[in-house]
């Protein structure tokens, strides 16, 4: 029985103020991040968290970064890849989206609008290949440029400014498309997938992860992080769609098959992922630091949505014939 979207649950959100830190404690934060992090990022390695290899390579772009003295790739950002470059699941899907695609033919590939970590070390790990990044967030794609100029991949990745369904290529484009955590923050995510299909040619792979639960959800925000919406009658912004098994069928698979792969990874306390985000939201003093650690020992892996107990994300691989 498919999911009527409409008919399942909204769940509006507050973002809470976000608090100023004074000079002193941005010193203290940075200066207990900084002798912190290695150590959680090792006990994490104990505990066998996926993902923590792209630690590495974003450390290898911070310091990059810092000899080819671009000004387009501030401090602040040169210091995040060095002590705290991936948040939240994204170690799990960074991971995954790596494996199933590792072994993949790659020569034209799109990423739409994924954190651009991941297809910056992609394409640095690939040298074959060339990429197109589309990307609507303007000050995002300002920072991407940056570093896809301090990687030396500036010869064979160029970046666009616009929505996927602007994206101007023709049809049967790339071998490779990849979409992290991108399609359930728009509001037609079957036409959005829809038109990465078509870009996609016969023979190729198309990555996606999405946030998913046992029930679904329609999650709003007071604020629009994107800066791309108008607000809800209610005054708060559409944030994103949380999938259940019937939803992914009814978005997804009716649309293009099912995936050849797929992996769930969620929290094992219902509500742990919104409370961090809240906090990190805030602008307080949220451990960043402690993140890959946060994941090894607050969430695993499921068998399905069917399974989570709270909110989790499924990462899928198709592959079209």
């Amino acid at each position: 029985m498919s999911t009527n979207i409409a008919e399942s649950k909204k769940t509006y959100i507050r973002v809470p103020t976000r608090t100023i830190l004074t000079r002193r404690a941005k010193f203290m934060r940075a200066a207990t991040g900084s002798v912190s992090s290695p150590f959680y990022w090792l006990a994490a390695l104990c505990r066998r968290q996926p993902g923590l290899r792209f630690g590495f390579d974003s450390v290898g772009l911070g310091l990059r970064s810092v000899l080819e003295k671009d000004a387009s790739v501030s401090y602040a950002e040169i210091y995040r890849m060095l002590f705290w470059p991936i948040e939240s699941t994204r170690y799990f899907e960074f991971d995954l989206a790596w494996r199933f695609i590792e072994d993949t033919s790659l020569h034209r590939y799109l990423d739409v609008s994924s954190p651009r970590l991941f297809p910056i070390t992609l394409l640095a790990r690939r040298s074959e290949a060339t990429g197109e990044l589309i990307n609507p967030d303007v000050e995002d794609l300002r920072i991407t440029t940056g570093l896809i100029r301090a990687s030396g991949l500036s010869h064979r990745c160029r970046v666009w400014n616009c929505l996927i369904e602007e994206a101007p290529f023709p049809a049967g484009s790339f071998d490779v498309i990849t979409s992290i955590s991108v399609v359930e923050h728009i509001r037609q995510d079957r036409e959005a997938v829809r038109q990465m299909w078509e870009l996609l040619q016969p023979g190729g792979r198309l990555v996606l992860s999405t946030p998913c639960a046992a029930k679904a959800e329609e999650q709003y925000l007071d604020l629009d992080h994107f800066g791309v919406q108008e607000p809800e009658e209610n005054g708060f912004f559409f944030h994103q769609y949380v999938y259940d098994a019937a939803l992914l069928q009814e978005r997804f698979y009716d649309l293009i098959g099912p995936p050849t792969r797929f992996a769930v990874y969620g929290e094992k306390e219902p509500g742990s992922l919104l409370r961090g985000l809240l906090t990190k939201w805030s602008g307080g003093t949220y451990p960043r630091w402690k993140e890959p650690y946060l994941m090894a020992s607050q969430f695993k892996s499921y068998a399905s949505p069917n399974h989570l107990p709270g909110e989790g994300v499924i990462i899928m691989e198709f592959e079209k014939k």
